[in-house]
């Protein structure tokens, strides 16, 4: 997902971080600094679902506008379950030794 609250704001006339912020907080979402620097760079740690309808409601937009889906980035089905087995039990292969040094004979 990409996180695009700056164009949404942007299209609604809101240039800077502040002046949402105080929109806001108008409508009892107070919020740090420092947590609307991470929501204004596109790089919030985490956005609560209770945030998401205040910014929704202060934007007058939905969710589709502020979260957008990037599928394409999403990574490859992983290889087939009896071959991601096959190659654990390899991996855990075991070889085992004398404990007096010595070598075992050939198998």
């Amino acid at each position: 997902m990409r996180w695009n609250l700056r164009l949404a704001a942007a299209n609604r006339g809101i240039w800077k971080a502040s002046e949402l912020q105080r929109l806001l907080a108008e409508r009892g979402m107070v919020i740090s600094a420092g947590k609307m620097s991470g929501l204004w760079s596109g790089h919030p740690a985490s956005v609560k679902l209770e945030d998401l309808d205040v910014i929704c409601a202060v934007l007058g937009c939905g969710i589709a506008e502020l979260l957008i889906p990037e599928p394409e980035l999403v990574p490859a089905p992983a290889e087939s379950g009896e071959t991601q087995i096959k190659a654990v039990v390899e991996a855990a292969a075991v070889t085992p030794k004398r404990r007096d040094g010595r070598s075992l004979p050939p198998a």
